[in-house]
């Protein structure tokens, strides 16, 4: 699956204003929560039950928050990038920056895991992951992951 046949345009946030965990999730999950048509608060509590069960705060700079809602067609990703960084009781203890929030169908176990495990993949090309955290605008998220995604 290519990422940019989930990612939402209008979910690619490039200039995060949250200062903490909670606040870059509620920031993140508007937007999507518009893609699947579902109220703002039930992504967030969503998101925030699962952060309960352990910090989608992969390290490296890196968060990954994700939730599965009943009653969705498909799976829908955002992007959010942290231009100070904030703490999201990442594993590694360091400031998050790039943030892609998952939201999955509730019945799309294997869906889930694969969509988590490519984004994790191609966030391990430390070159990539400079250029987003250097990116101006939305253009220049999507285009990233275009190359990222041809090239897989």
């Amino acid at each position: 699956m290519k990422i940019l046949d989930v990612l939402q345009e209008d979910a690619v946030l490039v200039d995060l204003k949250s200062q903490d965990k909670k606040g870059v999730i509620e920031e993140l999950a508007l937007p999507v929560a518009r893609a699947v048509g579902k109220k703002h608060e039930e992504l967030v509590r969503v998101l925030m039950e699962r952060e309960g069960l352990g910090s989608t705060g992969i390290g490296g700079g890196i968060g990954i928050p994700h939730g599965k809602i009943r009653d969705i067609k498909s799976l829908v990703i955002g992007f959010g990038l942290s231009r100070k960084g904030i703490d999201f009781e990442s594993i590694d203890g360091r400031l998050t920056h790039i943030f892609f929030l998952l939201i999955t169908p509730e019945n799309a176990r294997g869906l889930h895991l694969k969509v988590l495990a490519r984004i994790t993949k191609i966030l391990k090309n430390e070159p990539l992951k400079e250029r987003l955290l250097n990116v101006v605008d939305k253009g220049e998220v999507l285009s990233i992951i275009r190359e990222e995604d041809e090239a897989f």
